[in-house]
Formats: C-alpha cells, structure tokens, sequence
C-alpha cells in the first residue's frame, strides 16, 4: 500500500506539472491572439504556438482565424461560458474538424458589436502526465518506499488543493482583469500567507493602474483646454476678420500657449523623476543657495529672509532650486503681502520653510495639494493660470533627495517645510540656477 500511495503521489506531481505546462501555453496562446483581436490587424491563418489547434469565432458564429488544419471548417466547437466568467473548458471527442480527444478552452473576447470567441485546443492530459512518468513512478516507488507514506501523501494532497486555487484564479485574472483576489486559505500559514502577498501585490497594481487612468486622463483634459480656447478665439476672429483687434487676440491667444508651455514642462518634468532620472548631486550651502535664488528676481510681495548658514546639504542644485521656486510662486499667489523664507539646521536634518500670511490650508486637503492636477475651487478663483503639478513636482523632488516637503501649522497662512538630511562636506560654490518661472502649482485655501 505504501508503494502505490508513493507511485501516485509522485504521478499526481507530474500530472500536476503537465497541466501547468499545458494552461501556461493556454495562457501563451491567449496573450498572443486576444492583442490580434482587439487591436488587428488579425491574419485569417494563425501560427501554431505550442498547442494543438487555434480558432477566432466572430459575434455572427464565422471562423474568421484560426490555424492552418482548420482553415475553411466551421468552428470547433459552440460552447461558451454562461456566466461572468469569460472562460469555460470542455473535453470534445474529437472537436470539429479535428482528430481524437482534446481539451477545448473557449474564452470571450469582448468587442463592439458584440463578444467574439476564441478556442484553443490542447491535448488531454492524464491524471499521471503521461506514459513515461507513468513507468519512471513504478521504477522508483521501491526505492521511496521507506521515505514515504500515506500521511505524507494525504497532507501533500491537501496543501496542495489551496496552491491550485491560487494558481488558477491567478491564471484567470491574468485573462480578464486586476478587479479580481486569489482565495485565501487558513488551514496552512505558508500558503496564506502567500495568498495574501499575491492579494496585496495585486492592490497594489491595481492602485498604480489607477492613478495612471486618472492621471492620463486629467493630462489629456488640462492639455485640450488652452487649445480648445485658442481654436475658439482664431474661429472667432476669422470669421469677422475686420472687426477685431489682432494684437489684443495674439496677446490672448499668447496666455494659453504660455500655459500650454508650462503643462507640457512640468509633465516632462514629473515624466523625468518618474523614471528616476540620477541627481547631479553636490555639497550645497542651502542658506546661499536660496539667498541666490531670491536675489535672482523681483516679487510682488514682501520678502523675509532667516537664512542660517553653514546648512550644508549633498544635492541637485538645480532641482532644489526647482522646489524654491515653485514654492515661492505658490505662497506669491495666495499672500496677503508678506512670505517668509527661513533656512536653518535641526539635528540630522536641514530644513527650508516658505510661510505665507495667506488664508491658510485646511487640514483636510493638505495632502490633496500634493496630488498630480490638483487644484480646487478655492484655488481656481486665485489662480487661473496655473497648471497644478508645481508641488507634485517639489514633492517628488525632496523624496528623490531623501528628504520631505510638508504642511505644517501655522500662526497664519500656509506653512510648507521641506526636509532634506545634512552633508558632512564643506560645500562649494553655488553657480547660477537654471531653473525658470516654476509650475503654477495650485491649492485650495482654508
């Protein structure tokens, strides 16, 4: 008894590992043509692959693809899934058009007019994988046998029904989306572990896809926007060419190219840290650094200057630069008349705040304001022109640097603290920034 139990543990291992092998084919041969499908072109005769035969049925039930021995032959098969699922499998002996017994795995590719179907078909696999795992079991089961025995195999059997499920949820989330959770067993920690590793990854993605979604789309929409107006102005002004004054609609036709301009600089700018572009990092006095870059321009409002020194910090000048700048444009815009600016050391850290005597931030959307295309309707009133990736960018920058750009609280006003760890070298020095006129970042004021 023991001997069999061991013979077929060990071929219900390399029917388990055949079956793997024919759904990871399954599973190739669907990334393969489901593409075809949805996005053509798709040739009416398919490549092979590794599986037996491939067939595209269309809504109105025509073979419109398929491998070269079913070219011309109606479809393989007629059957579909029935529910939400968007797979069903049967065994056909044979599938039309096709010799002997295969397994048939039909799934609905959803398109306009209607869900087309494709089948795929493999060849039926044993319980024990096949002939020759069947006669390397009975060879060997002498030599297991006093390795194994039943509770062995009767604990394997059932560790492994919670890794199947795992597996083939994942398989049919690969197939039809990231809304999708493996299940999650309790009875072996390992495995549930597992499972909730796979689940949290997959939120995770799920997130990140997200955020994606939104952020292209609200891209696409700040983008159209300067456009549409300057479509709609030149429309206008052709159409009474007499009648308007050009310079005055080249003056406003200007503004939206101007901020076209911005989007475009700062979505090249947030495309750049993204992809973790390396910093040109130097030993920086941050004190001088920023005397520079006020002394570097005119402000509208008043400007005082605490500005510690021997605040040395290892950074991208520029890029630091970068995160003053649109700072600074952020506290001008909503100021009553005075920013205060203060550099100085604490512990490990230096720190470079920027304080307006504004209406202050609520505490609710002080990490709003640090989202891509954030700019609420507070801020809209105050600032029109700007494009609401400035302080996206100046957040993205101090994490780059190691560092954190906050809200904190204030007497009056909004108070932005940016954090960036202390260098041990002296530092050099500073050269002129080459950073521009930052993002019109946006906030919404308390």
């Amino acid at each position: 008894m023991v001997c069999v139990g061991v013979s077929v543990l060990f071929l219900l291992f390399a029917g388990n590992q055949e079956a793997d092998g024919v759904q990871s084919r399954i599973t190739g041969a669907w990334d393969r043509v489901v593409p075809l499908i949805r996005q053509g072109p798709l040739p009416s005769v398919l490549p092979y692959g590794r599986v037996a035969a491939i067939q595209v049925v269309d809504e109105h039930g025509q073979a419109v693809a398929s491998t070269p021995q079913l070219v011309g032959k109606p479809p393989m098969a007629t059957f579909h899934s029935t529910t939400t699922d968007v797979r069903a499998t049967r065994v056909l002996c044979p599938p039309v058009g096709l010799n002997g017994c295969l397994t048939v795995v039909s799934y609905k590719v959803y398109q306009p007019s209607g869900f087309w179907l494709l089948y795929i078909a493999v060849p039926v696999v044993p319980w024990y994988g096949s002939a020759t795992m069947l006669l390397v079991a009975i060879g060997v089961s002498v030599v297991v046998i006093t390795m194994m025995s039943a509770w062995v195999f009767r604990d394997l059997t059932k560790a492994m029904a919670p890794v199947n499920a795992i597996r083939v949820e994942l398989a049919e989330i690969t197939a039809t989306g990231l809304d999708r959770r493996v299940p999650v067993s309790s009875r072996y920690m390992e495995i549930k572990s597992l499972a909730e590793t796979v689940n949290d990854t997959l939120d995770r993605l799920e997130s990140a896809y997200e955020r994606l979604r939104r952020f292209t789309s609200d891209a696409s929409h700040d983008l159209r926007s300067p456009i549409t107006g300057m479509r709609a102005q030149m429309e206008e002004a052709l159409m009474h060419p007499d009648d308007v004054d050009w310079p005055a609609v080249a003056g406003e036709v200007l503004v939206q190219v101007e901020r076209l301009q911005a989007i475009v600089t700062d979505l090249l700018t947030l495309a750049r840290l993204d992809a973790r572009a390396p910093l040109n990092r130097q030993p920086t006095d941050l004190g001088q650094l920023v005397e520079a870059e006020l002394d570097r321009r005119a402000y509208r409002k008043e400007i005082v200057r605490d500005l510690q020194g021997d605040v040395v910090i290892n950074c991208d000048r520029l890029r630091i630069a970068r995160v003053l700048v649109n700072l600074l444009d952020n506290a001008e815009r909503h100021a009553n008349s005075r920013i205060t600016v203060v550099v100085r050391a604490d512990g490990p850290m230096a720190v470079l705040e920027v304080v307006d005597d504004g209406a202050g931030i609520a505490p609710e959307h002080r990490e709003i304001v640090f989202d891509r295309f954030t700019r609420l309707e507070a801020s809209r009133d105050r600032d029109a022109g700007g494009t609401g990736l400035g302080l996206a960018i100046a957040r993205e920058i101090a994490e780059a640097h190691g560092g954190t750009l906050t809200i904190k609280d204030s007497e009056r006003g909004a108070r932005f603290v940016l954090r960036l760890p202390i260098g041990p070298a002296a530092p050099g020095p500073d050269g002129p920034s080459e950073l521009r006129g930052g993002s019109s970042p946006a906030r919404p004021q308390a």
